[in-house]
């Protein structure tokens, strides 16, 4: 038998408490079961996001889990833009909000295939020796100005304060990339510099050296 745990409090301003349990998702201490829809805001005309989100939530999806593509809101060295055409992520979560679904945030900085240079701005190929994914200070300069930027849009949209969002991921399938701790645990430093304080999480293919290499303490771990 499956039993699915969806959250009867009301959508409306109320702050919630997610937590990671020992066995289970907790939402204001009760278990909790994700049941996660992945959309992604760039490639579908804003004006039908509400309608996918509607249909995620019809196929029994309690979620939406967002990939957000950091060249795709700066594709200029320090211009970012999240209010055009389908870059309004703030909005996108309210409307999540809006139809009773949680949100579960994809942010990066590195997405992996889903999108060119896995997401990551081509600005900084005009560095010719750049080190991506690791503590190369030009690397990580850029990605602290995205998380800055980023986590002024959805910061006030945690479910922590009654917002619909949940969890937020740190990088992406790094333990096929690299092994390097420091780097992971600056960018959880980043955002909770930055006032996130929900759970992160990390998610990496179902091989012990990619686990081992790709989590980071007191995150949950994701199985692509």
């Amino acid at each position: 038998m499956l039993l699915l745990f969806f959250s009867s409090l009301s959508f409306s301003q109320v702050t919630h408490d997610f937590s990671l349990g020992k066995n289970d998702f907790l939402l204001d201490g009760k278990p909790f079961q994700i049941i996660s829809g992945e959309i992604h805001p760039a490639r579908i005309p804003r004006e039908y996001w509400r309608h996918r989100i509607q249909m995620a939530k019809a196929m029994g999806c309690n979620t939406i889990a967002a990939y957000i593509f950091w060249n795709y809101h700066e594709s200029i060295p320090g211009v970012f833009d999240f209010k055009t055409e389908n870059r309004d992520i703030a909005e996108f979560v309210r409307i999540c909000q809006q139809e009773g679904m949680w949100v579960i945030v994809r942010p990066g900085p590195y997405v992996c295939a889903e999108w060119d240079f896995g997401g990551l701005p081509t600005y900084l190929l005009k560095i010719p020796d750049i080190k991506i994914r690791c503590m190369d200070k030009r690397y990580m300069d850029a990605v602290s100005g995205y998380i800055n930027h980023l986590s002024a849009e959805i910061r006030s949209l945690q479910c922590s304060n009654a917002g619909p969002i949940l969890m937020l991921q740190i990088e992406n399938e790094y333990g096929s990339f690299g092994n390097d701790k420091e780097y992971l645990e600056e960018l959880r430093k980043m955002w909770l510099k930055n006032g996130i304080n929900i759970p992160f999480f990390t998610a990496d293919g179902p091989t012990a050296y990619m686990l081992e290499a790709g989590n980071i303490d007191g995150a949950a771990i994701g199985l692509d």
